[in-house]
């Protein structure tokens, strides 16, 4: 696994259209399923006030970048997994 932590800015087109700001919180890639991913904010808070993060899939040295969804509930869990870890390390 790489990691790499970055402050980067993009903007997100939702499925309705709408253009989100975000904050890229950190990208990795994992051997094991061959993908990189990206972990990234809209800075906003959900019911209990924590910020939302979302997590992603994406093809890294392209000018624009595609975001394709985490496909399966094992690949979710090794995602959640590094993000745990990553937080933990931060702190």
């Amino acid at each position: 696994m790489n990691k790499k932590k970055e402050v980067n800015k993009f903007t997100y087109i939702d499925e309705n259209g709408n253009k989100i700001d975000c904050d890229i919180l950190f990208t990795f890639d994992l051997k094991s399923t061959g993908k990189n991913y990206i972990i990234f904010t809209d800075n906003t808070t959900d019911d209990d006030g924590s910020i939302r993060t979302y997590a992603k899939t994406y093809t890294p040295g392209l000018e624009t970048c595609d975001l394709g969804d985490i496909q399966t509930e094992e690949e979710w869990k090794m995602v959640e997994g590094i993000l745990s870890t990553l937080v933990k390390n931060n702190k």
